[in-house]
């Protein structure tokens, strides 16, 4: 686990013998400390904040969040204690991973070089002391638990019956285990509202099934999909988001949406597949020339195919043109596969046109768009012999290594930034479209780190302070963790920011969705979490940091009394269908597809 952010309030735990640092049961004046159980029914273990020191950007001061009292070497005996802030080098402590165990640190203080230890590891109540530095002596070694997270929220009333001794029944308003918004909740959405009774995994609503939905694997907002997936997107070039779906046999269909929340009722053909469609085939649709209007993109057996939109908003031709004999699933087009092969479709130079990147066995392979909007055939070799599946080129896993294409140095230029087992390496693209060999730049965020998939662990790049470079926002296992960027292709250290939405705290891929979205309006992206009660929000501070998840709509979560949804056949989405500026919560649910507005606070409903 990174160092937390000052404003987390922490347990710290010794890994030898699991129990806490804090007082004695007893605490007497000279404020000794020791580490020691906790039981349920007694008092809650002290909660410590790590505070950057003035003096040393290397050293935190380790205070008392509800005394305020800091760690102290001064203690007689070579014991620690907490006292009064001084501002003393004896308070300030470096905080040093172990290496090779995610998420466990020596304590080392910044005056000499010692390190927290115990004085008697067997024994109860054992006092804590400084020693020498052992890398052998588990003892030496702790682990920093953050405080259960404060979310906001309001119990819903439920009616419950009461018996009486002479049989009469009465009720009364009780509390449920169903949460819902408090009234401040900021935004405010409207409660779930069936606004088409189509596009849904009921029967009746089509029977649609969403495994052939294709998230792309680094975590942006892009969608390759199947038959079978539902998505949002502007088809006509508008402005307005419409409703798209891969139906077998029929294409793309789509419901145009009317710019008030809902959608036409008519399900028509937006783009019919080819003769033959083969079922591995991956749809999108995107601007590929930058004229405004998106065409239909499909990876089909023999290669790319695209069907440009005419101004009439017809697709031709059917199936679309072949423009590309690669990043194909037949054996003429390079075998790629969904499951070992991401492939993109980004403007990597700049010129305003989509080019097409994919990460095959052999490395990074690169198609640019011309000026005539013809694709370049691939060359023999790689661009990069790097980041790909095989393990010459780095044994990069579609479900354990996100890749991603972004601009980290602000030349215009994408650049490639994977997280690998051992943390993130980075690729710079140069002025001649060259990308460099990799450079290892962050040892976290990785498998070895406790990021195990990147469906239990999302991780994406974007700026979380306006004007900034790009900063990495992952959810880890202890909760959200930012790095800064530093606007030349690296990061600075990690930092836990959020005890929320993590592994710790109950978010799980197979159940949760996570994903990062301006709700306010404020140009800065806030946290939204689908959650078990419904839909979380965490505000951007707008300096990479969090606040604490308020819960803003007790619909699309994974509770029966949030609708019951699940991830593998209910997607959700966090867009703008009003045009109004605000984002709101679209969602493809059993009996349809259900939309939740926001409110900008006006009015509430329930």
């Amino acid at each position: 686990m990174p160092v937390p952010a000052e404003e987390l309030k922490l347990e710290i735990v010794n890994a030898a013998t699991g129990k806490t640092l804090g007082a004695k049961a007893t605490p007497g004046v000279d404020g000794v400390l020791v580490v020691r159980d906790h039981p349920d029914d007694g008092p809650s273990p002290e909660r410590w904040q790590l505070t950057p020191a003035a003096q040393d950007e290397q050293a935190y001061v380790i205070r008392n969040a509800d005394s305020g009292k800091v760690l102290d070497n001064a203690a007689a005996n070579g014991g620690v204690r907490q006292w009064n802030a001084a501002g003393t080098k004896g308070q300030q402590w470096h905080v040093v991973p172990v290496e090779g165990e995610a998420g466990l640190y020596f304590i080392e203080g910044a005056a000499d070089g010692t390190v927290l230890d115990l004085d008697e590891p067997g024994e109860d109540d054992t006092r804590i002391v400084l020693r020498a530095y052992d890398e052998s002596a588990e003892s030496q070694r702790w682990r920093f638990v953050p405080a259960e997270p404060e979310r906001t929220s309001d119990p819903v009333l439920r009616w419950s019956s009461l018996s009486h001794w002479n049989g009469r029944r009465s009720w009364r308003l009780a509390p449920s285990t169903a949460l819902r918004p408090v009234p401040g909740a900021t935004p405010s959405f409207s409660d779930m509202l069936l606004v088409l009774e189509r596009f849904g995994s009921d029967q009746d609503a089509g029977g649609w099934k969403g495994e052939g939905a294709v998230r792309s694997p680094d975590g942006q907002p892009s969608w390759w999909a199947g038959p079978g997936a539902r998505f949002l997107a502007d088809t006509t070039g508008a402005g307005r988001q419409d409703i798209v779906g891969i139906k077998p046999a029929k294409g793309a269909v789509t419901s145009a949406g009317r710019g008030d929340g809902t959608f036409d009722d008519e399900e028509r053909v937006l783009h019919a597949p080819a003769p033959s469609p083969s079922p591995a085939d991956l749809w999108t649709l995107a601007d590929t020339t930058g004229g405004g209007r998106p065409g239909v993109v499909v990876l089909a057996a023999d290669g790319v195919r695209v069907s440009s939109q005419d101004e009439g908003g017809a697709f031709a031709p059917a199936g679309g043109e072949l423009v590309l004999k690669a990043f194909g699933h037949g054996k003429q087009a390079g075998g790629w596969v969904a499951e070992k092969h991401p492939r993109f479709l980004a403007d990597t130079t700049g010129d305003g046109r989509l080019d097409i990147v994919g990460f095959h066995d052999d490395g990074v392979r690169v198609s640019l768009q011309d000026e005539e909007g013809k694709f370049a055939p691939l060359a023999d070799e790689p661009v990069l012999p790097a980041f790909g599946h095989d393990e010459a080129a780095g044994g990069w896993l579609a479900d354990k290594h996100p890749r991603f294409l972004v601009d980290t140095t602000g030349d215009g230029r994408l650049d490639i930034v994977g997280f690998h087992d051992d943390g993130v390496w980075v690729s710079l693209q140069d002025e001649e479209g060259a990308f460099a060999e990799p450079l290892y730049v962050l040892d976290d965020f990785g498998v070895d780190q406790g990021w195990s998939s990147v469906e239990e662990h999302p991780r994406f790049l974007l700026g979380t302070v306006d004007g900034g470079a790009l900063d990495i926002v992952g959810f880890g296992p202890q909760g959200v963790v930012v790095s800064r960027g530093r606007g030349d292709g690296t990061f600075e250290p990690a930092k836990l920011v959020l005890n929320d939405f993590g592994h710790a705290q109950g978010w799980t891929g197979g159940k949760h969705l996570r994903l990062l979205a301006d709700v306010t309006g404020d140009g800065n992206p806030d946290i939204v979490g689908f959650g078990d009660e419904g839909v979380w929000v965490s505000h951007s501070r707008g300096d990479g940091t969090f606040e604490q998840a308020q819960l803003v709509c007790r619909g699309f979560g994974y509770h029966e009394d949030a609708g019951g949804w699940r991830v593998d056949r209910h997607p959700r989405f966090v867009t703008d269908i009003t045009g109004d500026g605000r984002v709101d919560i679209v969602g493809f649910g059993g009996p349809g597809v259900y939309v939740a507005r926001n409110l900008f606070r006006r009015f509430r409903t329930r």
